[in-house]
This record gives structure tokens, C-alpha cells and sequence, in this order.
């Protein structure tokens, strides 16, 4: 293939699923299969600082830890970083595997989204100083006035949507644009998305059996840190931190497991809004999982990994591990 050119037929996969769903697990047997570069979708583990809270995966990922705690996250910055990656992995000929638990991120990765102007310099503190001077209240009833149809999307204690949605009326936008593209079938490169089921009770142990590993790997320590220096608005949303700042050891897991279920839950509804998801029975060992997608996707992409790969993702004119090239 020629250098900087993508061809038409490439297509990018993508995984979704709810927390404790193994998606990160999935992801890495199919890279071992294929040639594939893994792109985090999951809008908290852009940060640093908090590998074991966010459950960064061990192995090498885009879009992960590329943010410091305060940096002010954007679904329009990581989108940009998101179709740069993507792009580039396509241009060598190398299989994009867009991975992550954070829907709007998921789609921002794969599709051109049309979203509201990052704010000017300077203006977020502005509107944050306005909605804590006015309260919740005066502050919604300020919304109602400049974007009524934002306000009607956005609850009075939302302080994060509040301030997005006045910053953009006092820039002549609005948080609900429309039309929407957040739920088009259009993508910028043939893609398939799958999405990972899990039965209600087996995810509930999945993630009680990840919560506790994560207290038994020190995250206590790791919040402490994390909380000792400045965290933007945006990485304070990290499920954990204001539990585990706040509450006693048990208090603070038993909290996790609850909000986190909750996320969860919200996730499945997530999945049942992406446009052509294919769902995969994920209750099974990643090796099986990574089976039936790798299945699915060839019915779709007949030469998916045949041309760049041999046996166990090998690339042509690569050695094994005996030595021998295929």
C-alpha cells in the first residue's frame, strides 16, 4: 500500500460495553491476532495519576495517560486526538480497535460529531463563579432565559452542564444542537461496533471482585496523591475519588460498588442506542469472545488481518518466536 494512502475496504472495530464487561481483555487477544492498534474510548483514563482507580490496561494503549489531572477534558479535543490515531494506524495498514465504555466518546472517535466550539480563554471560571454566586436555581432560571431548549435538557444541580450550556448561550451556541449527528449511521471509515453482554449477576461480581482488587493494589494511596494537587472539573467525575476521600475504607468500597453498578446500567442503555451494534455474549473467557468477533467481523471484512498477518497476529516478513518468518 502506498505510503499516507487508506484504502477503501480497511475497516475499523470497535468494542463497548458496560464496566466489568472485559472489554480491555477482549481487545488485547484480537490485537494478538491481527494487527491492531487499541484506542482507548474511556473519557477517565486519558488522566495520569490514577492507573489502578480508572483500571488502565497493562498493556500499551493510545489515548491513555495523555492528560495531567488538571487538564479540562472535551469530547472535541479527544476527538481530534481520536481520528488522528485512528487515521494513522489505517495508513500503515494496521487495524484501528476503538475500545471504551464512554458513549459519547465511542462515537466522537468514529464519527464527525457536531459539537458546540471549545470555549475562549478565561471563560469557564467566569460562568463557575456565576452559578456559585447565583445558586443552582438562578442560575437554571438565567439558562431559561438565554436557551430555553438547553435548559430543558440540563437539571438545575448539573453545575458542569449549567456552566457548559450559559458559556455557550453567551457565545450566540447552544448545548442542544440540532440535528444531531451523535446517533448517525454514518462513521469516517467502514466500521463495526460490538458490544459486550453481560448478565446482570455476573457483572455484579466482576465488579465487587474488581473493587476489592483495586483497594488490595493501594488506591487509597493513589487517591491521596491525586487529591493533594489541583484536579480539573472534569477529572473529579472519576468514580472513587470523592468516596474514597470522604468515607472509611469499608464505607468507601461498599460506595464504588454501588455508583459503580449504577454507571453500569447506564452504559447498557448507551448500547442499545449505537446504531448497527453487534452484540457478543461476554459472560465467556476473552479468548472465546475474541473468537466470535474476530467471526463476525471477517463475514463482513472477508480479508480482515489476512493480508499483514500469519499465525497468532504475525505480520508477513516478521519472525515468531521460533525465529522463522511467515
Amino acid at each position: 500500500m502506498a505510503p499516507n494512502m487508506i484504502e477503501a475496504n480497511q475497516p475499523v472495530l470497535a468494542i463497548f460495553g458496560p464496566t466489568g464487561s472485559g472489554k480491555s481483555a477482549v481487545a488485547e487477544v484480537v490485537a494478538d491476532r491481527i494487527p491492531a492498534e487499541i484506542v482507548s474510548a474511556d473519557s477517565m483514563q486519558l488522566y495520569r495519576g490514577l492507573p489502578v482507580l480508572t483500571n488502565q490496561p497493562a498493556r500499551p494503549t493510545r489515548l491513555v495517560a495523555i492528560w495531567e489531572l488538571d487538564h479540562e477534558a472535551s469530547v472535541g479535543e479527544y476527538a481530534e486526538l481520536a481520528h488522528q490515531v485512528v487515521d494513522e494506524a489505517l495508513t500503515e495498514g494496521i487495524t484501528p480497535l476503538v475500545v471504551g465504555g464512554t458513549g459519547l466518546y465511542l462515537r466522537a472517535a468514529l464519527v464527525d460529531l457536531d459539537l458546540p466550539p471549545a470555549p475562549p480563554p478565561g471563560a469557564r471560571p467566569r460562568f463557575e463563579e456565576l452559578y456559585d454566586s447565583l445558586g443552582p436555581e438562578r442560575a437554571h432560571a438565567l439558562l431559561v432565559e438565554l436557551d430555553p431548549r438547553a435548559a430543558e435538557t440540563v437539571h438545575a444541580n448539573d453545575r458542569r452542564r449549567v456552566v457548559r450550556a450559559l458559556e455557550l448561550a453567551a457565545a450566540g451556541e447552544s448545548l442542544a444542537r440540532s440535528p444531531s449527528r451523535l446517533w448517525t449511521r454514518e462513521t469516517r471509515h467502514p466500521t463495526l461496533v460490538f458490544g459486550l453482554d453481560v448478565p446482570k449477576e455476573v457483572l455484579a461480581a466482576r465488579i465487587e471482585a474488581r473493587t476489592r482488587a483495586m483497594f488490595e493494589r493501594g488506591v487509597e494511596e493513589e487517591v491521596g496523591r491525586a487529591v493533594a494537587g489541583v484536579l480539573s472539573n472534569t477529572a473529579a467525575q472519576v468514580i472513587g475519588l470523592r468516596e474514597i476521600t470522604e468515607l472509611p475504607h469499608e464505607e468507601a468500597r461498599a460506595a464504588i460498588v454501588r455508583r459503580t453498578l449504577q454507571y453500569a446500567a447506564y452504559q447498557r442503555k448507551w448500547m442499545r442506542r449505537i446504531p448497527r451494534l453487534v452484540p457478543l455474549a461476554a459472560e465467556h473467557a476473552p479468548a472465546n469472545v475474541a473468537d466470535a468477533l474476530l467471526a463476525a467481523a471477517r463475514e463482513r471484512f472477508p480479508l480482515l488481518g489476512q493480508q499483514e498477518d500469519g499465525p497468532s497476529g504475525i505480520r508477513k516478513g516478521e519472525a515468531d518466536h521460533t525465529g522463522h518468518t511467515v
